[in-house]
């Protein structure tokens, strides 16, 4: 089995249990070193996310506006978005891996390793959603994470733009979502809650391995990484307007300095 081909064709698998199980064999298969590296193989620049027959996609700003929390639908459609981000990052951390060739392993060994866990992310969401009463692709979902990924091709770009910056928005999404599912005295809400706790640590290791390969690349290629932000704003135009809330606490256990930050934020951020 070829690492290369094999990813090719899990990234394009539309149903996703058979994608799961297919990754399932493909990574124990790597970590017993029976897989061959054929690192001239070129790498396909995707026009459709793997999901797009499984799900019904719509512009990212057309989505309908959350529900309330106190109903089963208004919780089951957040779930859902949750979970349908969770399955994004399966073929994100999927395609880091299949794009970028002759990298030391260690690389290929942390996004395996990330694919993994947002493959239990996902399975542990999907199982909270069908206990309710809902399943995956019940909703539209945006194919927005897609989308940049495949506007972030070359290594430095993608480091930035997605693990960097679209996946540590997570860590401040993720505590905001919390806190008003908190208010809701139900089962479904607590079990939310407790699926997100276990996200949010996770995410973080993540974010942080996002932030040493940007770092890795940027010394390898001669780039300032105090550019960032503007390296970022090459695929999302805006990525410095100011939050209303940024988990810095978070931000920098995955390797924000106070000065990027405060980009984003006024909150106090002591190095």
């Amino acid at each position: 089995m070829e690492f290369f081909t094999e990813l090719e064709r899990l990234l394009q698998l539309q149903v996703p249990h058979e994608k799961i199980e297919a990754f399932y064999i493909f990574y124990k298969r790597y970590k017993e070193d029976q897989l061959i590296f054929d690192h001239q193989k070129s790498s396909k620049v995707f026009t459709l996310p793997s999901y797009h027959k499984f799900c019904q996609t719509v512009d990212a700003k057309t989505m309908p506006k959350r529900t309330a929390l106190s109903t089963l639908h208004g919780k089951a459609y957040m779930l859902h978005n949750i979970a349908h981000i969770e399955y994004s990052a399966i073929d994100l951390a999927l395609d880091h891996a299949y794009r970028f060739k002759e990298m030391p392993k260690a690389f290929y060994n942390d996004w395996l390793e990330v694919a993994d866990d947002e493959v239990r992310h996902f399975l542990m969401l999907e199982k909270l959603l069908n206990q309710n009463g809902y399943k995956y692709g019940d909703f539209g979902v945006h194919a927005f994470l897609f989308d940049i990924s495949m506007k972030s091709l070359d290594f430095v770009t993608r480091m930035a733009a997605v693990p960097r910056y679209l996946e540590a928005s997570g860590l401040d999404s993720n505590p905001k979502m919390m806190e008003k599912l908190s208010h809701i005295d139900d089962d479904f809400a607590r079990g939310i809650i407790k699926a997100l706790e276990i996200i949010l640590i996770e995410e973080v290791d993540h974010v942080k391995k996002g932030d040493i390969w940007f770092k890795w690349a940027c010394e390898r290629e001669s780039i300032d990484p105090n550019s960032y932000f503007d390296i970022v704003e090459k695929v999302l135009p805006g990525a410095k307007k100011q939050k209303p809330f940024v988990n810095i606490k978070d931000r920098q256990k995955a390797g924000f300095s106070c000065s990027e930050i405060s980009v984003l934020t006024d909150q106090k951020c002591d190095d």
